[in-house]
């Protein structure tokens, strides 16, 4: 884009997929057409070859197309497998969890290895017992592997501990549960406020988040109410609402539609999507329930503590 004379960057979106945001270089100029082109056989495609970036450049006077095209080589997205640091939001490597029971020690998670893109929008779905909510605590610093490494947005989270867990916690992610967990004396804007408490804001920048938190989720009219005044759905938004009042990139959410009905929970889903849409967080859900996974970019299936399968979501 071209302002004051100037070329600037620009991150456009090409396409509607997950992985097709791009930079347009500086040079591309005002009224260029910008396509993004796969690869030009099925074999480069399989292969997973180069995309193109193809500019189409206008006329300087009349705004004709010109004949003039140029070709900007850009990397495709990377198989999950050999997704680099920058790609990855949550890198997890051979981790391990056990409990002792007494004498016995119970192994839930047994070598877990998995990838999640910035952007993503996973759910963990599997029978009661296959790890989903230890998976969940682990990537969210809730708790710490018995083995292995976890590395959330660049941080090897598996290296903190006690206060420095706490405190990564408190910047990078957002929680939000089945049974909302809110504080019953507090308004709305008091229980999304708390988070911030532990913030160096001072009491105007908080009131400013939090109203704005509220105005994402859609219950700004309802800022001085309490729990009890509000309905299960409403509670949930509220609870949202805390989770993204310090603006983490990560939400981990556990069940968090097990306690709504099927239009209230329809209605939950589609704000988890456009928080992950529109707002680019990252979404890591566990559920039991198939209908809520729809909502998901993708599926990941748990069993006994070891991926069973990857589907991708509708």
């Amino acid at each position: 884009m071209l302002r004051d004379g100037k070329a600037e960057r620009h991150a456009v979106r090409l396409g509607g997929t997950l992985g097709e945001d791009r930079q347009v270089l500086a040079g591309v100029a005002a009224g260029d057409a910008v396509i993004l082109e796969p690869p030009g056989d099925a074999e480069g495609r399989r292969r997973g070859a180069d995309r193109r970036i193809r500019v189409m450049t206008r006329g300087p006077v009349s705004g004709a197309p010109c004949t003039n095209k140029r070709t900007l080589k850009h990397p495709s997205r990377p198989a999950m497998n050999d997704m680099s640091q920058h790609d990855a939001m949550i890198r997890i490597r051979n981790v391990t969890k056990s409990y002792e029971r007494g004498r016995q020690k119970v192994e839930v998670l047994h070598g877990l290895s998995i990838d999640v893109p910035r952007g993503d929008f996973v759910a963990l779905m599997g029978p009661s017992g296959s790890g989903k909510t230890t998976l969940l605590n682990l990537i969210g610093g809730l708790d710490t592997p018995s083995a292995g490494e976890i590395t959330v947005d660049g941080q090897r989270i598996d290296q903190l501990k006690g206060n420095q867990l706490a405190k990564w916690r408190s910047h990078n992610v957002g929680f939000v549960f089945q049974f909302y967990n809110l504080m019953p004396v507090l308004t709305a804007e008091g229980n999304v406020e708390l988070p911030l408490l532990l913030t160096p804001l001072n009491a105007a920048q908080r009131r400013k988040s939090v109203e704005i938190a509220l105005q994402v989720v859609g219950l700004a009219d309802r800022a001085k109410h309490k729990p009890r005044e509000l309905s299960g759905g409403q509670e949930q938004r509220v609870a949202i609402a805390r989770a993204i009042v310090s603006d983490p990139h990560l939400l981990v959410c556990d069940e968090p539609t097990g306690d709504l009905d099927r239009t209230t929970a329809d209605e939950i889903l589609r704000l988890l999507q456009a928080l992950n849409r529109d707002h680019g967080k990252t979404i890591v859900m566990v559920t039991h329930d198939p209908l809520a996974a729809e909502y998901a970019k993708r599926t990941l299936h748990l069993d006994k503590g070891r991926l069973a399968e990857q589907a991708v979501g509708a």
